[in-house]
């Protein structure tokens, strides 16, 4: 896919550069990241520039992964240039009708609501240029941040999956939601028939 960039009231949305490199090391040094995002430990520059020369650009162009690098479209202090880079946000394809989003955001810009706002922008790209119909959230159970996120998004938390998501080498349980394009107001490529609430199921035995 070709690459893009997004805009929101704050913040603008495009693909990593070799010039977040600097950035993307310093905020993959913060100890939150490190625990619940697998990122490379220990994290250098080398797997810096990985990440943004290597896995970037390649899942554009290979549609496997669609990277954002989302930053203040103004400069706090009103210098020159684009702002600070303050989330990461990942949109990736899996299967026919769904993809699975993913994110951190930066130390030193937490809790003023941009990476729900960076989320938001991803979604809607998702459901109207990705043939998105199911957008999936997972997160390691604790991790309160990345919930709070997805709540704030829209996100419909569905539950937790025992040995939901492998973490180092470990199989974890996941808290999992989604976000459909209805959420959004938006229109679906696909119709969805929602069940019927009858109401709890109530076992007769065995």
């Amino acid at each position: 896919m070709e690459p893009t960039a997004l805009a929101t009231a704050r913040l603008t949305l495009r693909p990593h550069r070799p010039e977040d490199v600097d950035e993307v090391l310093a905020a993959c040094q913060d100890p939150e990241i490190q625990r619940w995002i697998p990122v490379p430990l220990p994290y250098g520059r080398t797997e810096a520039e990985a990440y943004v020369l290597g896995t970037v650009p390649g899942g554009w162009r290979e549609g496997t992964e669609f990277n954002f690098a989302a930053r203040l479209t103004e400069h706090p202090d009103g210098a020159d240039g684009p702002g600070p880079l303050v989330a990461s946000v990942a949109v990736v394809p899996r299967g026919p009708h769904a993809h699975e989003i993913g994110y951190w955001a930066a130390p030193g810009h937490r809790g003023r609501g941009l990476t729900t706002e960076a989320v938001l922008a991803a979604a809607r790209w998702a459901f109207t240029e990705a043939g998105c119909v199911r957008l999936v959230w997972r997160a390691g159970v604790g991790n309160a941040g990345s919930r709070a996120v997805a709540q704030k998004a829209g996100f419909r938390i569905e539950g937790v999956q025992r040995a939901g998501m492998e973490h180092r080498g470990t199989l974890r349980d996941c808290w999992v939601g989604a976000l459909l394009p209805s959420d959004l107001g938006l229109p679906s490529r696909l119709p969805y028939l929602p069940a019927p609430d009858r109401g709890p199921v109530v076992s007769a035995g065995a």
